[in-house]
């Protein structure tokens, strides 16, 4: 994750991307274009034409930032993909990536946590549900993160020569193998609770009776089952192997595991799940456009060339929240 090394080793790297050479730049060129592509319509509808303030409604525009932000980290890593580059260039970039993932996955359980509240505690209205409270708490992601990770931009430690090639293997000390040792730890705590929070959901809507016992009914509730299992489906592919992965990884880093084969074999298997949880950033849009009414009739008429439709649907006062959470 973050790039740290108070190791010497020898003159040059040992630690190849190997098979995955050819297939790891043109992946991260199919997401940036897609995902690129995808959050620029997206931050269009929440940011340019805003509905109704919501708490669902800001962490989905937070994000859809962080998304966006995270797709733009992709040219600099594909361009100097396994080539030695401005030391704190790469630095930067490097760490900026991982800020936008986890503040991606925070929001995503933010979300979760939200629909949780609203279904499971319906009457009630806890103060994370407003919108001031829901503001607050995505400003302070941001500066957490941000903070979290400055001790790293002045780090400058290029001892490893694997440490000198951008976006690649990297040697790590005792404190920065840690922190990113605790990342993991308190990520699989949020996912935890996020399969918490969908078990109960899930539970919840096969208790409801809709349609009277008929067919249309149960149909009605089956789909509605599994739109609610998009979000944590999308979030288990895309960042639980990249996590699952890190443990022995980060040792690898860190020369606990010091056998250049087994380095060697974490590295591709980082580097692959790696990719795969920047897929995220493709299949956010993919989650609004099947729980919000209002953004997948905003891209159908798009599609269909009614922009002049498009443009009257955004000028509404739809909230998006509302859509999202129907049940």
């Amino acid at each position: 994750m973050f790039e740290e090394s108070n190791l010497t080793t020898n003159e040059t790297c040992q630690i190849y991307d190997g098979i995955l050479y050819p297939f790891i730049p043109v992946g991260y060129i199919i997401i940036c274009c897609m995902g690129l592509l995808c959050n620029t319509v997206t931050l269009y509808i929440f940011f340019l034409r805003r509905h109704a303030d919501s708490s669902m409604a800001v962490y989905m525009r937070h994000l859809a930032l962080a998304d966006t932000l995270l797709v733009l980290c992709l040219p600099l890593r594909i361009y100097y993909h396994n080539k030695e580059g401005p030391y704190y260039l790469c630095k930067v970039v490097g760490i900026f990536f991982y800020i936008n993932m986890y503040s991606s996955i925070l929001f995503l359980s933010l979300i979760s946590l939200d629909r949780y509240l609203k279904i499971i505690k319906p009457v009630w209205v806890f103060r994370i549900q407003k919108t001031s409270w829901s503001q607050m708490v995505s400003y302070t992601i941001w500066v957490i993160l941000i903070s979290g990770t400055s001790p790293f931009f002045v780090s400058s430690n290029q001892t490893h020569p694997c440490n000198k090639i951008c976006f690649h293997f990297h040697s790590k000390g005792v404190l920065g193998g840690i922190i990113n040792l605790t990342t993991v730890v308190l990520f699989l705590i949020f996912y935890m609770a996020f399969l918490c929070f969908y078990g109960k959901i899930t539970n919840k809507i096969r208790t409801m009776s809709l349609g009277n016992g008929e067919p249309k009914g149960q149909i009605r509730k089956k789909w509605i089952i599994v739109k609610t299992f998009l979000v944590p489906a999308i979030f288990t592919l895309c960042f639980l192997p990249y996590h699952a992965v890190r443990i022995p990884y980060v040792l690898a880093q860190m020369n606990v595991i010091g056998d250049i084969g087994s380095k060697q074999m974490f590295h591709i298997l980082n580097e692959s799940t790696l990719l795969l949880s920047t897929l995220n950033s493709c299949l956010d849009p993919v989650i609004y456009y099947f729980l919000s009414k209002a953004y997948r009739k905003t891209i159908l008429c798009a599609i269909q060339g009614e922009f002049k439709n498009m443009y009257a649907l955004n000028r509404r006062r739809i909230s998006i929240n509302r859509s999202l959470t129907e049940i």
